[in-house]
């Protein structure tokens, strides 16, 4: 194709003749992209070859340092090293130190560009075709792609304030952080509650007026421990609680108390303590605790032990108290005590019936009937079975000692865990093999119920042998191996191990393969197949053979079911009773100077209180177990 000579003359002649063709080209805003600037918006910011990036940066004399923030100083935006940015509503500046002064695109200092008219012109026909949303979002990912951060973030700050009103842009602006107003924090309604919920019908003036009221009746308005009784009723208490409430006040130490002491006591405890559990262990708690010990129980229980009808039989023989109080204690431990802490806090008393035990002291006259905690026979039981055992009368027994327990039916191996540690929770008694009543108390329970929770901890704890929390096959076999060797020693043959096991985990169907865990012997309800299987070989074989028998018994049974626990001290306590109805009193082994208590304590007694008493050696009548440690050199020579 020709070209016209003519008209490229004529488009000669035009480009002399224009002046702005001799000017230098004008600084254009980076918004008004050439070919180039427009294939590096297509590509994104990182869509530019490093090359590319590199010869653009030499060109402009502005390197870019790579990874450097940019920074604000009195309004002022570092776009790049030697760059400065400051813009307000009337346009934009950008200030170079460093720039190259023959780039056509930027000069030293100048206005890039007046007040942002473009912005307007693009913002005015958004606003036209688009809802607020598109359109400011549309302006955003534009600013956001040819304009450097900071630099259209001025921008966009400047043009919402020229186009908007104020709570408009005021939102675009960065929240600052504001506290929570009071109201919002008290909105969420308290759940936590370690000393029981508020009651809003507490009269506390009137409960104290009845206490005043009660104390104006003694003389000199102080109160004796045996008065404490019409007080804990003021106080709107059980009547046993009157021991705690005694000591509470620190009547231990004048052996009364004034009615100022004592409403100031009780007055802080009703505005503290809001349910009968926090405030039974703030009447009984050491300074400074807030859990009760083992030695806390005890005055209490001393209370009980002297007041209460069911027990008058024991004022005569107070060698006994200390051992009743010590049976109590492990008792109550036993069954509270779920964490093995050594430790009951208010959330276990409130879990437990012990309180109601306690209730139940002030209408049961027969403390046989209370067979959780308080049952004399459960105590009567327990310290015969003691007594067989101890054959050297030093209240400590033995491993020798503690395997004779039920015609050595217990296995070797199962013996030497328990005196392992694994179950005596710290206690100082354990030294040089030995365990004493104590310890004894909580054994006797577990081996004749292994059905409660705690018995059921207690066997876990003696067959876990590495402590990981789970019985291993290994563990399983290795105490199934005495078993075995004490069945063919009966001429008995024993199922080999691989069959036991299979019924074993079939009985308890564990959630794990291959191992055996605490929660799944306590979901399958028969963990006491599965420990008399592998360590006590008499009830072994005794439920293999009367176990269709027993149920059709219990399907049988009327009234409320018993315990397996309560079953067996039954069954213990007639035999004794038996024993002595025949003339054959029980055999405690002790020699001919230990004679029975004379017979007239228990003349005046009902048939179930009619039971043999026994004195204590001499150098250990005075022992008290609670805290028993000494060792045969610390005796009184006799």
């Amino acid at each position: 194709m020709k070209s016209d000579p003519g008209s490229n003359e004529k488009q000669g002649k035009d480009e002399a003749t224009d002046p702005a063709a001799d000017q230098t080209e004008q600084p254009r805003w980076p918004s008004e992209p050439n070919a180039k600037g427009r294939e590096r918006m297509k590509a994104g910011p990182g869509g530019q070859e490093p090359a590319t990036r590199a010869a653009r940066s030499q060109g402009s004399g502005a390197p870019r340092v790579p990874g450097r923030p940019a920074a604000q100083l009195d309004g002022d935006v570092i776009l790049r090293e030697g760059i400065s940015c400051s813009g307000d509503s009337g346009g934009l500046t950008l200030t170079s130190s460093r720039l190259d002064t023959k780039s056509p695109r930027l000069s030293q200092q100048g206005t890039v560009a007046p007040a942002p008219c473009w912005a307007l012109l693009l913002l005015s026909l958004l606003r036209t075709v688009a809802p607020a949303p598109c359109w400011a979002l549309v302006l955003l990912s534009l600013l956001r792609t040819v304009v450097p951060a900071p630099c259209w973030a001025l921008l966009l700050l400047s043009l919402l304030r020229t186009v908007a009103p104020a709570p408009c842009w005021a939102l675009v602006q960065a929240k600052k952080a504001e506290p929570l107003p009071p109201a919002t924090s008290r909105s969420i309604p308290a759940f936590y509650f370690p000393r029981g919920r508020p009651k809003d019908t507490v009269n506390v003036d009137a409960i104290i007026t009845s206490i005043e009221r009660t104390f104006a009746q003694f003389p000199h308005e102080r109160a004796t421990l045996e008065d404490m009784g019409r007080v804990a009723k003021a106080c709107g208490c059980p009547l046993y609680w009157k021991g705690p409430l005694f000591y509470g006040a620190g009547g231990e130490r004048t052996g009364s108390v004034s009615v100022h002491k004592f409403v100031a006591m009780w007055r802080k405890v009703l505005q503290n303590c809001h349910d009968d559990a926090a405030k039974f262990v703030h009447l009984l708690m050491s300074p400074g605790c807030n859990y009760l010990v083992q030695e806390d129980f005890v005055p209490f229980l001393q209370d009980v032990v002297n007041t209460h009808p069911g027990l008058s039989f024991l004022k005569e023989a107070s060698e006994f108290h200390s051992r009743y109080i010590t049976t109590v204690i492990q008792r109550i431990f036993y069954t509270v005590n779920r964490s093995w802490t050594g430790r009951i806090t208010c959330t276990e008393l409130r879990r437990s019936t012990f309180l109601q035990n306690v209730a139940l002291l002030e209408e049961e006259a027969d403390i046989n009937q209370l067979t959780e905690y308080f049952s004399y026979e459960h105590f009567y039981v327990i310290y015969c079975k003691f007594w067989e055992l101890d054959t050297d009368h030093d209240l400590l027994i033995d491993a020798q000692d503690l395997a004779r327990h039920n015609d050595h039916a217990i296995s070797a191996k199962m013996i030497d865990r328990i005196f392992s540690g694994a179950v005596t929770r710290g206690r100082k008694v354990q030294k040089e093999g030995k365990i004493s009543y104590a310890d004894f108390v909580w054994f006797l329970i577990s081996e004749e119920d292994k059905k409660t929770p705690t018995s059921i901890e207690y066997w876990f704890r003696c067959m876990d042998l590495d402590g990981d929390g789970a019985l291993s096959m290994f563990e399983l076999e290795y105490f199934y191996e005495e078993q075995c060797r004490r069945l063919d020693s009966m001429a008995i043959e024993a199922l080999p191990f691989e069959d036991c096991l299979c019924q074993m985990l079939d009985l308890v169907k564990p959630q794990s393969e291959g191992k055996i865990t605490l929660r799944d012997l306590k979901r399958c309800r028969l963990a006491d197949v599965f420990f008399d299987t592998f360590f006590n070989v008499e009830k072994y074989l005794d439920r293999e053979q009367k176990e269709q028998a027993s149920l059709l018994r219990e399907s049988e049974s009327e009234g409320p079911e018993l315990s397996d626990w309560e079953r067996y001290a039954a069954e213990e306590y007639d035999v004794l009773v038996a024993e002595e109805a025949a003339g054959e009193p029980w055999d405690d082994g002790y020699e001919e100077e230990l004679s029975p208590v004379d017979q007239k304590l228990s003349a005046l007694r009902s048939p179930l209180t009619q039971r043999p008493f026994f004195e204590v050696p001499t150098p250990l009548g005075d022992v008290d177990l609670f805290e028993f440690a000494c060792g045969d050199e610390d005796l009184r020579p006799l």
